[in-house]
């Protein structure tokens, strides 16, 4: 066989796709040998280093996402940023992320069974064929669902492929600005009905605990408007950034005559789904995780006699790159913890924005100034809000300002934005699907941060005086 010459091989090199990869480089190189200031271990130090070359690649696109999460996980070990592999795997023994395994399998059986296709002409039907209409009836059905289907992230895994099939009954390509419209409300706005609710995920379930503890009641009192308004500012942003997409004009052929028949295998998956919905939402009752109804509905769903799929099914098409993804997002988050380097975020970052004596809306702007910058540092929102919360409330106790009030416009600045797909498991749901790409994630992102700011001082302040809570007691 012919070895080929070495300029042939260097000549099948990009030089551009080489310097692409500098940038992180560099920081790695800057951040870890660079002394900083303040007090940090060596080990937070080279967490940083790690999580910058992470933060940039999953930012930019450099790489395929499940890539970069692998190999944060190999630089992790290799620069002893966490004492022992198993640490840097850590998220891979995390129940949220076996619970998404569990979600995407729901999801597939969705498409498999024609269910999402039956449901995509019936919302076609509702909409009477016009884009826009579609797009509002979206935005609409997320909090009422939200009771149904608690988490977004089990919300995303079914309804995207239900919006994917109206698009390809409709003719859209991948990647049109129709598509980012449905796939960016599904992958970030969707999120926002979740959290008004105290039993809607993770992250308010979090931040009521670190905030002193919750009722639902008093949760859902304190945050819906709050985030309703959110919900509907970023729909709004979401539609003068993608508007030229609801100017298409779909095909005029009667839909209900293409419609699938509602099938046995339909029903069975309906009745798995709403079981896994009743053992969600009574949690409170028997205490099982999230992830085990997840793994309940996976097995009957692949069950012979029972389920509508197969495993060879789920290791063709689930998707495991999703896995993958959340898993070592977890593990950089809890590296960043465990290091200290979060901490040296929070106190550094917070304290700085508020090192100056400013009026009470001010500190509170720039409160959130520095929440958000940790956001962008910080993949996964528990890690995030673990530190940002305690931080906050203390430094809201010396500045003379309402402790709730800070923790929940902090909780927002955070909650309500993703800068990069990997910092929420419903957007690596879509992202995975190729609609999106990762600079329109955190362009979308980015506004999203001024709506959180003008929902928090236009809506929310005014609102939690209101009900007794004001800014400064």
């Amino acid at each position: 066989m012919e070895v080929p010459k070495f300029s042939t091989l260097t000549a099948r090199v990009n030089p551009w796709h080489v310097a692409r990869f500098a940038l992180p480089a560099l920081a790695f190189l800057v951040v870890i040998t660079v002394p900083l200031p303040g007090e940090i271990t060596e080990e937070g130090q080279r967490v940083l280093a790690v999580s910058a070359v992470a933060l940039i690649l999953w930012s930019s696109g450099l790489l395929p996402m499940a890539v970069t999460g692998l190999l944060s996980i190999v630089l992790l070990t290799v620069t002893q940023g966490v004492p022992t592999v198993e640490d840097a795997l850590f998220g891979f023994s995390q129940p949220i992320t076996y619970f998404l395994v569990g979600v995407l399998t729901i999801g597939l059986a969705v498409l498999r069974t024609g269910l999402a296709e039956r449901l995509a002409h019936y919302l076609i039907e509702r909409a009477g064929g016009r884009p826009g209409a579609l797009y509002a009836q979206m935005i609409a059905s997320f909090v009422p669902l939200t009771f149904v289907l608690p988490s977004a992230t089990t919300r995303t895994a079914v309804l995207i492929h239900i919006y994917e099939e109206v698009l390809r009954t409709w003719g859209i390509p991948d990647g049109s600005a129709l598509a980012k419209l449905f796939m960016l409300g599904l992958a970030t706005l969707n999120r926002l009905a979740s959290t008004a609710v105290l039993t809607g995920g993770i992250a308010p379930i979090t931040a009521a605990a670190l905030l002193g503890g919750f009722s639902w009641t008093r949760w859902f009192a304190l945050m819906a408007v709050p985030y309703y308004a959110l919900l509907l500012a970023g729909a709004f942003l979401l539609y003068l950034m993608y508007r030229r997409g609801l100017k298409i004009t779909p095909p005029s052929n009667d839909m209900a005559l293409q419609k699938p028949p509602f099938s046995f295998d339909m029903l069975k998956v309906a009745v798995i789904i709403v079981g896994a919905s009743i053992l969600w939402l009574t949690d409170s009752v028997h205490g099982l995780h999230p992830a085990i109804p997840a793994l309940i509905a996976l097995i009957l769903l692949v069950s012979p006699g029972i389920g509508v799929l197969t495993w060879r099914d789920l290791e063709k098409d689930l998707g495991w790159s999703n896995f993958f993804v959340l898993a070592t997002s977890l593990s950089m988050a809890n590296a960043l913890v465990s290091s200290g380097a979060a901490g040296w975020l929070a106190q550094g970052a917070l304290t700085v924005m508020t090192s100056a004596s400013f009026p009470a809306p001010v500190t509170l702007l720039l409160l959130m100034a520095g929440a958000s910058i940790l956001r962008f540092a910080i993949p996964n929102i528990v890690g995030f809000l673990a530190l940002t919360i305690p931080v906050a409330i203390s430094l809201a106790g010396e500045l003379g300002l309402n402790p709730l009030v800070v923790g929940l416009a902090v909780t927002i600045a955070g909650d309500a934005v993703l800068y990069y797909p990997a910092q929420g498991s419903a957007s690596v749901v879509v992202f995975e699907r190729g609609h999106l790409t990762a600079p329109e994630v955190f362009r979308f992102g980015l506004g999203m941060t001024i709506v959180a700011y003008t929902v928090v001082f236009v809506v929310a302040l005014a609102y939690w005086a209101v009900l007794g809570e004001p800014l400064t007691p």
